[in-house]
């Protein structure tokens, strides 16, 4: 049965990711990339969806920890009896798709439960199971259409009724070695080979330690940025917004999405958390992936793409899978790939204009495809879109989502103007005061002094809170102080933000929701850009305070209940704690 959702933790490969629960089962594995079909579903289930566990027989108390700063997951288990580690790993660099769990006696002995249930294609079908002799080694193999997957211990489980169970003894000193290893069905199984767990280890901390230090809760800060790097594609430079899918927003609700792939604006915005964090290479990779994703006509342009820049993402719903918590349907796919999102232009041109002053020049290619998308939304940016919370109710002028086109036409003009870059520039300037002229005319309230979610409403929304920190207005313009205020007013939640008010219907869904981590970090940095540097160290402090026992946040969180909602991790959420993180110290700096 699946777990809270903060007792999971990530480990991956930069091809895909696990997810690995306090009682040791791998209960969330899609092979071998973020958006293929999982091979273990329980997660979304029970565990006849399939899992894979190391478990004590007995009562046992547990600990985590990331070994050093990379992605390699140490759990210990004690009992009355004895202690092990459990290392768990996905090694990188080898060109294949392993998980690798090490087996560690500590003190006494401690008797393992060992279960391995494969079930292929979101837990549907029950594969061919066989135990085999691949050249004097006994590996048992699971087969089902394209896949294989192939099972190495130093003893292996015995089938039973559709699953593979043991049990044996830990003692002080054993060291078990259990390794999974894929492949496509047709390929001959690999010969055993050493993983390189010490050397992903190393390689990875060895990264972590590049970022800069100088920052309030440098060690969760750390995590977040390991955490977005582990949900970028190693070949293509796609960055995932989760490694999973329908983890629900509202327990036992509909609002359960795939949020497997790569949205514009949460792939942008990493890039600048990253930037933040003295990393550019990684924007250049972006940037080329960018480059294949949006080739072509720029009405074409989508809001997300696959991690290798496919176009088709078809929402579809598994009925076969009970949800989390009850949270039906399972969604696998998604229909917003269809939206009109006007802001991501502004997130994509905002991302690469920090990139150029980080010393990233823009070669012509670059170039190119940035006039030709803005001169694209010189024809479009009058048109209504569903903005950035993907309402699916009717399309309408998002505030936030006009703030970004003029960020978008904003960071065009300052191309030219600084960098010397060309395009017309005129035409760029006159969209950008037509775009500001229409924010203050139609998404301003003067009556509360506070900007609007829409120009058909008085109601606020959290995401005008990025208005100074992209440069619309200051932060401590009186609009915006009254903006803040009046989302202060409407939005906060047991001293969290909301995204908005739900019970307007603005979203044409059913059900609540929790508050969103990514809005109370943007408030964070509002109060930051706003001067009011207590409240804005008090809320990064009780944020930071969220993240679970490895250091890592879902999409939202109930503060009642004490429990993380929604897929998970969230680049959104890590994102905006970097990015806050930096602003604060920014800030701070400036004051002194």
């Amino acid at each position: 049965m699946a777990l809270p959702i903060e007792d999971y933790a990530l480990i991956g490969d930069r091809h895909t990711a696990a997810l690995v629960g306090k009682n040791g089962s791998i209960d969330w594995l899609c092979l071998p990339r973020f958006d293929s079909p999982a091979c273990f579903a329980g997660l979304l289930g029970d565990d006849s969806h399939g899992h894979w566990q190391l478990e004590p027989t007995i009562a046992y108390d547990v600990t985590r920890r990331y070994v050093d700063d990379s992605a390699a997951l140490e759990t210990t288990f004690t009992t009355e009896d004895g202690e092990v580690t459990l290392l768990d790993v996905m090694p990188t660099g080898d060109h294949r798709a392993d998980v690798v769990r090490v087996l560690t006696g500590v003190r006494g002995t401690v008797r393992m439960r060992h279960e391995w249930v494969v079930r292929m294609d979101y837990g549907a079908i029950r594969p061919w199971v066989r135990r085999r002799d691949i050249r004097g080694e006994e590996v048992i193999t699971a087969v089902a259409g394209p896949d294989k997957l192939v099972l190495r211990a130093p003893r292996l489980p015995v089938a039973h009724d559709g699953t593979h169970r043991d049990e044996f003894p830990v003692d002080a000193g054993d060291e078990l070695t259990f390794s999974m290893t894929w492949i496509p069905s047709y390929e001959r199984t690999p010969p055993s080979a050493d993983p390189p767990i010490a050397q992903t280890i190393a390689d990875e901390s060895e990264w972590a330690a590049r970022c800069h230090h100088d920052v309030p809760h440098a060690d969760v800060v750390r995590r977040s940025l390991v955490t977005l790097r582990l949900m970028t594609h190693e070949q293509t430079g796609g960055i995932v917004a989760a490694p999973t899918t329908s983890l629900p927003e509202d327990f036992g609700g509909e609002r359960n999405w795939d949020y497997r792939y790569c949205w514009l604006r949460d792939a942008a915005l990493t890039i600048e958390s990253l930037i933040d964090a003295g990393y550019t290479d990684e924007a250049r990779f972006w940037r080329h992936w960018l480059l294949r994703a949006v080739a072509g006509d720029p009405g074409d342009l989508q809001i997300m793409y696959a991690v290798d820049g496919a176009r088709h993402l078809p929402e579809h719903t598994l009925g076969h899978l009970p949800g989390y918590a009850g949270s039906v349907p399972v969604r696998v796919g998604n229909a917003a790939v269809e939206q009109r999102q006007t802001d991501v232009m502004g997130e994509v041109m905002i991302a690469l204009s920090a990139a150029r002053s980080a010393g990233l020049e823009d070669d012509d290619d670059a170039w190119n495809m940035q006039r030709s998308l803005v001169n694209g939304l010189c024809e479009t940016w009058r048109e209504p879109d569903h903005g950035l919370w993907e309402i699916r109710g009717p399309a309408r002028h998002f505030t936030h989502s006009r703030a970004m086109v003029w960020a978008a036409f904003d960071r065009a003009v300052r191309a030219v103007e600084d960098e010397g870059l060309n395009g017309p520039v005129e035409r760029w300037r006159e969209c950008r005061d037509e775009v500001c002229e229409a924010i203050m005319t139609d998404g301003y309230d003067a009556e509360r002094n506070t900007f609007t979610q829409h120009d058909e409403t008085t109601e606020v929304d959290a995401s005008l809170l990025v208005l100074p920190l992209i440069g619309f207005v200051k932060g401590d313009d009186p609009k915006m102080l009254g903006t803040i205020e009046a989302v202060e007013k409407d939005l906060l939640r047991d001293g969290l933000l909301m995204r908005y008010r739900t019970e307007t219907d603005i979203d044409g869904l059913p059900g609540d929701e929790h508050p969103f981590l990514a809005c109370s970090f943007w408030l964070v940095s509002a109060y930051a850009a706003a001067g009011r540097l207590d409240d804005a160290s008090a809320l990064f402090d009780r944020l930071v305070g969220l993240v679970n026992d490895v250091g890592l946040l879902s999409e939202e969180y109930d503060p009642a209940n004490h429990r993380m909602v929604g897929n998970f991790p969230q680049a959104f959420s890590h994102l905006t704690l970097v990015q806050a993180a930096f602003r604060l110290r920014q800030s701070t700096s400036t004051v002194r």
